[in-house]
């Protein structure tokens, strides 16, 4: 199955942080986005050339708690962490497309893919993959591990309307995303099998896991990390 990009995520303590990173950057901020409820978590989101759109995510402090672990890894220590030094790039999504089936796909292969569950946003309605401790997606391979962002959260969605379509498209371009990881070899295998090794170059690299994306803006080529 070949998968298309379909959004990058920034991460964030709070939505005006990661509003105020991605318009320092790139000089446009993202704004509208929503609540969603069953995550307990918010966002603002700006469209870009050739479908592909950036949100910015953050834990809402008006809403209850989840039943379940928020996705995105947010409720862990180490994100926490992370986040308290400043907003990031933590994770993109790669769109699955009829006919193809997320949830389909991912009951022949749960060993492989995490659960899909149905999402809401308003009058938004997608699946979207979530291990069920909400941790970022990972690759898993003779006892090895290989994930922190770079491998992708599976999304469908089931309005035809989503963002990638119906958001203005700004004058920004994503021009190419990019990784390093201590586990290049393990994660490009994961990529491969799901489809996704055309969105993303991963090169080997020790030391913490990066993720990073080369923007063409108004004012020039920009790097989100």
């Amino acid at each position: 199955m070949k998968l298309a990009l379909d959004h990058l995520v920034v991460a964030a303590a709070d939505l005006d942080s990661g509003t105020r990173h991605v318009a320092g950057l790139l000089g446009i901020a993202p704004t509208g986005g929503g609540a969603h409820p069953r995550m307990g978590t918010h966002n603002r989101v700006l469209g870009m050339a050739g479908g592909v759109y950036l949100e910015v995510i953050a834990i809402d402090p008006g809403a209850p708690a989840p039943q379940r672990p928020r996705w995105f890894g947010l409720d862990q220590a180490a994100m926490r962490a992370r986040l308290a030094e400043g907003p990031f790039l933590a994770h993109w999504a790669a769109r699955v497309e009829a006919p193809a089936d997320l949830s389909a796909w991912q009951a022949r292969h749960p060993d492989r893919i995490a659960p899909a569950i149905p999402m809401t946003r308003g009058d938004l309605r997608w699946r979207l993959t979530v291990p069920d401790d909400g941790s970022l997606p990972a690759w898993r391979e003779a006892g090895a591990t290989a994930g922190d962002g770079l491998l992708p959260t599976l999304i469908q969605w089931d309005v035809d309307a989503y963002p990638g379509v119906s958001l203005p498209p700004q004058p920004l371009a994503l021009v190419a995303l990019a990784g390093t990881h201590p586990r290049a070899a393990l994660l490009r295998q994961g990529l491969a099998w799901l489809g996704a090794e055309h969105l993303i170059t991963v090169e080997q690299a020790d030391g913490a896991p990066c993720l990073r994306a080369t923007i063409e803006t108004p004012q020039g080529i920009k790097t989100l990390v």
